[in-house]
């Protein structure tokens, strides 16, 4: 519903956002009158059965939901107007269509064992950019679903299925009265026609993948189906809002005109720029994403450039290196030292994503001497965020001819200073931090909300964004430095063999 549209009848003003992220699932009340919002998170397992294989249990994820939905709601004396959901995207899960239960594992979108199968199907590259948006990559959906039919018992259970996260969840949480998948999700499978907004024939018989094992594609905001109690859920609440992670977070970014872009900081980092009701032909080294879908409105689509490692690289500085204790630590850490001391490092554990796709990268270190001590890695590290960046709005810029005006951030790594300063220094524009970090949520909120009328129009949501903090360029050499990290980025590149 845009700006200036009749919008229907206010409705209640408390919708739940249920978040499920890469390593956690939060649901979040959040008030149409401003008041605090009401939350609660819960981690689950990473599963990593080979190298390379990135494995989530969708039970557990689920027992997630119920566990936070419970516990948010029990602080909640009013109706609930809507539900709405975001998730992680291109995680695909097999399950029983009749009860919803999961056949094997989640294979997760940082997943690279199908890269081989990538590999042998570029010739049919063409096809996937024109139709899809997409490139070749193990992260999206499509081979997933291919291996898991070739590779696992899944295709002997007459009643299977296979989801991406959100249409597990909404099947779980309508008690199997629906299935379905918003367009944003749908356009992340590499098996959907991103202009006619349906699942391509094509596309599906290249990965041999029945359609009608796939959930019903819906637009992203508007009524799908209502909850049933299991005894933690209370029923009959609307489900109304869908978005992928990215799709969410540009929209509660307020990112209603084209020309806007965000960037999100989190377990990876993905800048989206608005590009409004055309589709635009596919473009070098970035991926054609639907942004969504509002209701019987057109679909907005948005360019995106994708970086697998950001914050994933804090947490490995944390779990895997013990650099830190808490993820908050690196900030202060990587502030103790004026640069990098000449340590550059590249977080390509998952691969390459935008510009370079390249799943045969893996991470390096460069430029350790006896001096480096773990204040210089952990900047590093940092810089690495800004960097990705960098290289995806260059190639964004130079693909659309349009450069970004300034650079809206959010996501857990937005907390720090340093990183959106030299962010800016490196991009030459500003970088603006809102008062709300959590744009994912609240863009599935309001997804939700338009639909059930608790905000009337997208120019009401746009009023409700604050600036924080901006931080503008200051007169800083930005080209040597990414020039040390381009050299870096180029001798992990094609690392190991395939």
């Amino acid at each position: 519903m845009a700006g200036g549209e009749d919008s229907p009848r206010k409705s209640s003003g408390v919708v739940l956002a249920i978040d499920a992220g890469t390593t956690g699932v939060r649901t979040r009340a959040v008030f149409s009158d401003g008041r605090a919002s009401i939350s609660d998170y819960r981690e689950f397992t990473q599963h990593y059965p080979q190298p390379g294989w990135v494995e989530h249990d969708a039970e557990e994820i689920w027992q997630a939901v119920r566990a936070t939905m419970q516990t948010v709601c029990r602080h909640i004396d009013e109706p609930i107007a809507a539900i709405g959901i975001t998730n992680q995207r291109e995680t695909v899960v097999a399950i029983d269509r009749r009860s919803g239960a999961p056949l094997q594992r989640a294979i997760v979108w940082q997943d690279r064992r199908t890269a081989q199968r990538c590999d042998a199907l570029t010739d049919h590259l063409p096809a996937v950019r024109a139709t899809t948006g997409l490139v070749l990559d193990p992260y999206f959906s499509g081979s997933k679903v291919e291996w898991l039919l070739r590779n696992t018992e899944v295709a002997d259970n007459p009643n299977l299925a296979f989801a991406t996260i959100d249409a597990f969840l909404i099947h779980r949480l309508t008690g199997g009265g629906s299935f379905a998948t918003d367009v944003t999700n749908a356009s992340r499978t590499m098996l959907f026609d991103i202009r006619s907004l349906q699942w391509s024939a094509e596309m599906c018989d290249m990965f041999g993948v029945d359609r009608a094992m796939l959930p019903e594609v819906v637009p992203s905001s508007g009524r799908i189906g209502a909850t049933v109690s299991d005894g933690h859920i209370p029923a009959g609440i609307p489900v109304s809002g869908v978005a992928g992670d990215q799709q969410a977070a540009l929209f509660g970014q307020a990112c209603f005109t084209p020309g806007s872009a965000k960037n999100t900081y989190g377990t990876g980092s993905f800048v989206l720029l608005n590009v409004g009701t055309t589709c635009p032909e596919p473009t070098t080294g970035m991926l054609t994403t639907v942004a969504w879908k509002l209701g019987a409105g057109p679909a907005v689509y948005a360019l995106e450039g994708a970086i697998f490692v950001t914050g994933a690289a804090v947490q490995w500085l944390r779990d895997g290196l013990n650099i830190i204790d808490e993820s908050r630590e690196i900030g202060p850490l990587a502030e103790t030292v004026p640069d990098a001391g000449g340590v550059v490092v590249v977080p390509a554990f998952a691969g390459l994503g935008s510009p370079w796709w390249d799943p045969y990268a893996r991470g390096a270190i460069f430029g350790i001497t006896r001096g480096t001590r773990r204040a210089h890695i952990a900047r590093a590290v940092v810089e690495s965020m800004v960097f990705q960046t960098r290289d995806v709005i260059d190639a964004m810029t130079r693909a659309s001819g349009v450069p970004i005006r300034d650079l809206r951030v959010d996501g857990g790594a937005a907390v720090m200073n340093l990183m959106l300063q030299m962010q800016s220094d490196q991009l030459g524009v500003d970088v603006v931090r809102p008062t709300e970090l959590e744009t994912t949520a609240i863009g599935a909120a309001y997804l939700a909300g338009l639909a059930e009328g608790v905000w009337g129009s997208t120019d009401e949501i746009a009023s409700r964004w604050e600036l924080e903090r901006r931080f503008s360029p200051r007169n800083a050499d930005r080209d040597a430095a990414h020039a040390q990290w381009l050299r870096a980025v180029e001798r992990s590149r094609d690392w190991i063999s395939h």
